[in-house]
């Protein structure tokens, strides 16, 4: 007989692929959360991570040669709207059964420079098993590469964790050579954010968009053939 925590798991992952969303994972959180930058006094109620992620549509990452369009940056709003409506229904849905619940926006960034927000979607994406982190410094999947956002909804209900992802960029590179800010080395480690956010910054203003995007990497990850 399945386990509480395997039943709500099913639940939540229906409810979650019923709504739209491609991506679900759930995380142990409980080695990262000292990290978050939210109230100490909710940290105790914050046990999994349910994380649940939509991917990019590939005709708009087509659309960029070299540098960001309009087009990517209203698709990458639309996704994260999207997502923070299905973690809100999500939250709603831990809530009625009794269980403290707390989404959290799919992007919404404290520090620009240092890049960090409330939480490491990333991170916390990578303990659900949802991909890796690549050379490129995001969560890579399997499947879609790094085209997909993430958001996520903290929880003390009982649910079964999923396991992180083993795999990595293996011999693919193709990030590398594209970045227009030369902020992508060989290994993750190696990356350099203030180079990827200068380099943002150069892309915001001429667009005249209030976020800082870029997308090139993300339109190659994964192919091989194009490293």
């Amino acid at each position: 007989m399945p386990s509480t925590a395997e039943i709500n798991y099913r639940r939540l992952k229906k409810l979650c692929l019923d709504s739209g969303a491609g991506l679900f994972g759930v995380a142990d959180i409980s080695g990262i959360k000292k990290d978050f930058l939210l109230s100490p006094g909710i940290l105790p109620k914050c046990a999994s991570a349910v994380v649940l992620g939509a991917g990019l549509c590939r005709g708009v990452l087509e659309d960029i040669n070299g540098a960001p369009t309009r087009l990517y940056f209203h698709h990458y709003k639309i996704v994260n709207s999207f997502l923070d409506m299905t973690a809100f229904k999500l939250a709603g849905f831990i809530q009625k059964q009794g269980y403290f619940s707390l989404p959290i926006p799919a992007t919404q960034i404290v520090d620009w420079k240092k890049q960090s927000a409330h939480l490491s979607h990333k991170k916390i994406g990578y303990l659900a098993g949802i991909g890796w982190i690549g050379r490129n410094n995001l969560l890579v999947n399997k499947e879609l590469g790094a085209a997909f956002r993430l958001t996520c909804v903290l929880t003390d209900m009982p649910v079964k964790r999923d396991k992180p992802s083993k795999e990595n960029c293996a011999s693919c590179r193709s990030c590398v050579n594209v970045c227009p800010g030369k902020a992508i080395g060989e290994r993750p480690e190696d990356f350099d954010h203030m180079k990827c956010f200068e380099q943002m910054k150069i892309f915001q203003g001429p667009r005249q968009v209030e976020q800082y995007v870029c997308g090139v990497c993300i339109k190659v990850c994964g192919r091989k053939n194009e490293g």
